[in-house]
């Protein structure tokens, strides 16, 4: 491909999306399914990060209790993480595709620490940079940590890949007459609550002016035409 709109992005996935039709944890044909888009967009010349969620296998905030306190269950979540990017990491090399996984926090024994400087080496280097464990503290969502990573890499654009094909004014799953925008202003995001990031990762691509993409990850080649320069799914900018 002679012509790419972006050169570097950061793509977020959610934990969810691993799972396939798995009640939780994740589906290992899902997961190589999703590697195999990934690894397209690699092969067209394009520098991927990536940062994953963990909610297929927990959620922090959803395990804060009496006995386990929010910084603790946070920290669960944060290793949850750890495991999706492992998986996307040796089903990526089952296609040939390098990778490096990061952690926001030392686990050096399974991935490396996050250096600014040596994961942009790495994706000079054309090889898919995983960043795992959110941003090393608790309190922060990963959409968050997708946002910030996508800052400091210096990424031309933060693609949000979910189960829809984009911004609607109201859950299009439960309400058939929701509007689908084309484009949304992170302010006008953040006022009507739209629930597409929370709100502190929009507000830092807003005020580092990192535009934001929400697509369906699931629309086979969507991410690839989004590369390529179409107007796929929603622009929040």
């Amino acid at each position: 491909m002679s012509e790419l709109a972006y050169k570097r992005i950061l793509l977020k996935l959610s934990g969810e999306a691993l799972m396939g039709n798995s009640q939780g944890g994740f589906d290992a044909a899902t997961v190589l399914g999703l590697a195999g888009e990934i690894k397209e967009i690699c092969d067209a010349g394009v520098q991927v990060g990536l940062v994953i969620g963990g909610g297929n296998i927990l959620r922090g905030a959803e395990v804060e209790s009496k006995a386990i306190g929010r910084v603790t269950s946070d920290h669960m979540g944060m290793l949850a993480t750890v495991i999706n990017a492992l998986a996307m990491q040796d089903s990526l090399e089952s296609l040939g595709q390098p990778v490096r996984v990061m952690s926001a926090f030392k686990i050096n024994q399974v991935c490396e620490d996050f250096i600014r400087r040596r994961a942009i080496r790495h994706l000079e280097k054309g090889r898919v940079t995983i960043f795992a464990a959110g941003t090393g503290n608790p309190f922060f969502t990963t959409d968050s940590a997708a946002s910030l990573r996508g800052i400091e890499i210096d990424a031309e654009l933060l693609i949000k890949a979910t189960k829809v094909d984009g911004v609607y004014s109201d859950d299009p799953m439960k309400n058939p007459d929701a509007k689908r925008y084309g484009s949304i202003s992170f302010d006008d995001a953040i006022d009507q609550r739209l629930n597409v990031m929370d709100a502190t990762a929009l507000v830092l691509c807003r005020d580092h002016k990192l535009p934001l993409r929400v697509v369906n990850i699931f629309e086979k080649g969507a991410v690839m035409r989004l590369i390529a320069g179409e107007d796929v799914g929603t622009l929040v900018h």
